[in-house]
């Protein structure tokens, strides 16, 4: 690669991370091409993105982000790495575990979701776990119904003597 190719790369690696709410670094090695391949796949099919970086490139590219805390991802760039980009935060994780029940690799080296860094593969498990920004606000939600629910049922239950009371009682102010 040349340099100026490199210098493009670099400028549009930083963009994507920069972009980027949701990444994981995950080491690939040993994989064949067609489980490679096969990985592709199902990254395709959960609308992740896979690539394999150059260490060397991905770490410039970080340092090129000053607006989010990455310092810490530097210290895994060891090794074959691949970056998967994702809009949802357990996405790659959930496809990362699935793959892994035939196969031993890939490792989850490190991931980036919504502004927290975690470190290993140890992690894997809790970022499966993760509930997306929708699903979140979908429990809100439901948690902020229930209250009102209750409340209107109640009022039905009670047939026309609470809405009486109620009715008066807004006359009156």
């Amino acid at each position: 690669m040349k340099r100026e190719e490199k210098a493009q790369y670099i400028e549009d690696l930083t963009a994507e991370l920069k972009e980027a709410g949701v990444f994981y670094l995950a080491d690939t090695s040993e994989l064949t091409v067609d489980k490679i391949n096969e990985l592709r796949g199902r990254c395709f099919k959960n609308n992740v993105s896979l690539k394999v970086v150059k260490n060397t490139l991905l770490e410039k590219a970080i340092e090129n982000v000053s607006e989010k805390n990455l310092g810490e991802l530097v210290g895994v760039l060891s090794g074959p790495t691949s970056i998967m980009f994702a809009e949802v935060g357990n996405a790659p994780a959930k496809v990362i575990k699935d793959f892994r029940k035939k196969n031993d690799k890939p490792i989850l080296k490190a991931a980036y979701v919504e502004e927290t860094v975690y470190l290993g593969d140890e992690n894997l498990e809790a970022l499966t776990a993760i509930k997306s920004k929708d699903e979140l606000i979908g429990d809100i939600i439901t948690l902020l119904q229930s209250p009102a629910k209750n409340v209107v049922s109640g009022l039905k239950g009670q047939g026309g003597k609470i809405a009486g009371i109620l009715k008066t009682l807004s006359e009156r102010a």
